[in-house]
């Protein structure tokens, strides 16, 4: 049999592979689709004009309270010049122009390692994928944005120009106005000329700092909506003769359901009917209340395969990691550095970890005329669409996705199955449905963080120095099996998926350390676990990082040095995590870890930021760790709105401190046992700690934000924990035994 390599089956085209990269790889151009209401014009793909002056800004992400729909806009308005109250915000449809094929190699790239990433690339923008995952709103959009924005100022400016008889290379932008001299006009005034108008080949940026927006704290657009309750999520959705559903589903996908009670649902007052198939069964009534009561009285059965109980989880983690592995990289030769010395060695492990968003999945679907109108707060309004039109067997082109404000998310609003099964209800029944998972049927079935095993070792010098690193990581093919239940007919995956497979890139992220080491090699070791995974806030660095800073730290002590200097001096090449890390330091007031003194620290790089974590804790009269302040030094590159910088960094500070207490789900006879959010362990008010973030100037590009808070924050609790009271906490969350 002839051997399958990434050369052969690329260049002999085998099964068509060689025409599909062709065909993705071939350039194209889209046209702008913005729709504009009669007094509104529109300039390019990114921006509309109002006769009123009113500046509406496409913003092609899904805001879950990350920010996106001031930080984007903010972007556009600094560049043309606009005034910050006049700018308003409005969801893009799904086109080619907003594809984000960042966030696509973020998310599933382990599934297309053997594509070239030019084609992937391509694939992904024609496809219209668009996706709000891994830190890359502003990575992605900044520049076609900022494009956007200096394009309408010239066509203003080239008006304003036209009317005034003078060069309009002389004309400027400023608080919504054209100004040359002592003159000035509207936008409103200016938009319908403009919009008509020739944008040069070479578009010229605005220069200097003056009257700039770019670095302000501006007010957030989407937060007086929100304190006001004017603002609308899936469950505000309401239309005419709309019905309301609740939903159960098998604990498995190959399960099926076996029996209802009919007749004790029926008694349920407000039931109208019960929907049911193989794989989930549902009530509708008219409310949601008692469409959930007569759920209940339901009691479904289901008979099949169930997700594997925590113990058996443990098994197959140990075991991956007693196979072979595939190797992520490599420094040197870790095993002749190892070679008759004596190591330190340590073992970690993780517990799957939930979402538990404020929101729980929901849907509100119409089908009327042929098409499916779909209300849906989505990450992913292309995958939403394509599973919704799968789901009921109609064209993409029929179904059309209003994306909504999510209510939290972290990942979960990446899934689709509430949008397809709301497409089903609507089609069936033929009128509205807005279909909300119970509280308790979201934590069921939420695509959890993998759970991951590390065996960590290394070798140290007679100085300290660390000779020898080796890390061993068990842990899903997370990546890949995203991709495969994301984006399950896409004809590029089906490539990915003939070449050989090695290391999962997504489920590896942030594996390897920022230090040099002499010697390093780091392993996956895939588990093959019959449990749903997904995408949560901080991706693998959550649990990779948590190995990573947390061994150092015991290496550290094994040396007898001073955690912090320990690392910055192996931080040579990395002068921006060094500058965090004593940032943190001095600004926590960091007393070396000293025994007894509760303070901890740890670092981490990601999506092109670097953040350093200062932890003060101890534990309680109950022995429940108890997190007392933590210090955050960030250099995230140039930050559009400082203000939403902070508050991502310590909303994912908060998130990372959540995984120390609980937020992780645990299986117990074919089902998971945290079922209310009150079972999750979240932090409240009450104990949360103080948070502190200090924001670094830097002229570097901008870098993600969104996860940048997660991954440090539990190990440095842990170190932390360990310099307290001497007991080193090596799982997640610390009440594991």
């Amino acid at each position: 049999m002839v051997e399958i390599t990434r050369r052969r089956l690329l260049v002999s085209g085998g099964v068509g592979v060689g025409l599909i990269v062709a065909w993705t790889a071939w350039p194209r151009t889209y046209v702008p689709s913005l729709a504009a209401a009669p007094d509104e014009h529109v300039f390019g793909a990114f921006v509309k004009i109002a006769r009123s002056g009113k500046v509406i800004v496409a913003v092609p992400q899904c805001e879950h309270g990350q920010g996106v729909y001031t930080t984007l806009p903010q972007i556009v308005a600094d560049e043309l010049g606009a005034d910050w109250r006049t700018i308003g915000v409005e969801a893009t449809p799904i086109s080619p122009l907003y594809a984000n094929p960042l966030a696509a190699d973020r998310l599933f790239g382990a599934a297309f390692a053997g594509v070239p990433a030019g084609a992937r690339d391509e694939h992904w923008t024609r496809d219209a994928l668009l996706l709000t995952a891994g830190s890359t709103s502003v990575r992605r959009f900044e520049a076609p944005l900022r494009a956007a924005g200096a394009a309408a100022r010239v066509l203003l400016c080239q008006a304003a120009a036209a009317r005034w008889d003078v060069d309009w290379r002389d004309c400027t932008t400023a608080d919504g106005f054209v100004v040359n001299g002592p003159r000035r006009l509207r936008f409103g005034a200016l938009a319908e000329a403009a919009a008509a108008g020739t944008v040069p080949d070479e578009l010229p940026y605005r220069i200097g700092d003056e009257g700039r927006l770019t670095g302000q704290s501006l007010p957030r657009i989407d937060v007086p909506a929100k304190v006001d309750g004017s603002a609308n999520f899936v469950a505000d959705v309401r239309l005419p003769d709309m019905v309301f559903a609740s939903i159960r589903q098998a604990p498995h996908p190959a399960a099926r359901l076996l029996s209802a009670d009919m007749a004790a649902a029926e008694r349920v007052p407000g039931l109208l009917q019960v929907v049911r198939n193989d794989r989930w069964i549902a009530t509708v009534a008219n409310n949601w209340w008692a469409a959930n009561r007569a759920l209940t009285a339901l009691a479904p059965r289901f008979e099949g395969p169930v997700p594997p109980d925590d113990a058996a989880i443990e098994r197959a983690l140990d075991a991956a990691l007693d196979a072979d592995g595939h190797r992520v990289a490599r420094v040197g030769d870790v095993e002749a550095a190892f070679a008759g010395a004596r190591l330190v060695e340590a073992e970690y492990r993780v517990a799957p970890a939930l979402h538990a968003a404020v929101e729980p999945p929901a849907a509100t679907a119409q089908w009327q005329n042929e098409r499916l109108e779909l209300w849906v707060a989505t990450q992913a309004p292309s995958l939403a669409r394509a599973a919704a039109a799968r789901a009921i067997g109609v064209a993409e082109a029929q179904v059309i996705v209003h994306p909504m404000l999510a209510g939290g998310s972290f990942g979960a609003a990446l899934e689709v199955d509430v949008v397809a099964q709301a497409a089903v209800l609507t089609k069936q029944l033929r009128r509205p449905v807005q279909l909300a998972w119970s509280r308790g049927e979201a934590l069921l079935h939420d695509r959890v963080r993998a759970p991951a095993k590390a065996r960590m070792a290394a070798r140290l010098a007679a100085n300290g120095a660390i000779l020898g690193w080796r890390a061993r990581i068990a842990v899903a093919a997370t990546g890949r099996d995203l991709a495969a239940r994301l984006l399950p007919g896409d004809p590029l995956r089906r490539v990915g998926a003939m070449l050989p497979t090695g290391a999962d890139d997504y489920a590896m992220s942030g594996t390897v350390p920022p230090y040099r080491f002499a010697a390093s090699a780091i392993y996956h070791h895939p588990v093959a676990l019959d449990l749903p995974t997904g995408h949560l806030r901080g991706g693998a660095d959550g649990y990779t990082a948590f190995f990573t800073e947390c061994f150092l730290d015991e290496l550290a002590r094994a040396a007898g040095a001073e955690p912090m200097s320990y690392r910055v001096g192996m931080l040579g090449d990395q002068p921006r995590l060094a500058r965090c890390l004593t940032t943190a330091a001095a600004l926590g007031g960091w007393n070396g870890g000293v025994p007894g003194g509760g303070q901890g620290i740890a670092c981490h790089m990601l999506a092109g930021s670097a953040i350093a974590v200062l932890a003060e804790a101890g534990t309680d009269a109950g022995g429940r760790a108890r997190i007392e302040r933590l210090v955050a030094a960030v250099d995230c590159g140039r930050a559009i709105n400082p203000d939403v910088v902070r508050q991502q960094i310590e909303g994912g500070l908060i998130f990372g401190a959540a995984t120390t207490r609980g937020a992780a789900a645990h299986y117990r006879d074919g089902l998971a046992t945290v079922r209310r959010y009150g079972e999750v362990g979240l932090p409240t008010l009450a104990d949360a700690p103080e948070v502190t973030v200090e924001l670094i100037a830097s002229t570097a590009d901008a870098g993600g934000v969104g996860d940048l808070g997660v991954p440090a924050a539990a190990p440095a609790i842990a170190n932390a924990l360990f310099a307290a009271g001497g007991t080193r906490w090596r799982h997640l969350p610390f009440s594991e035994a």
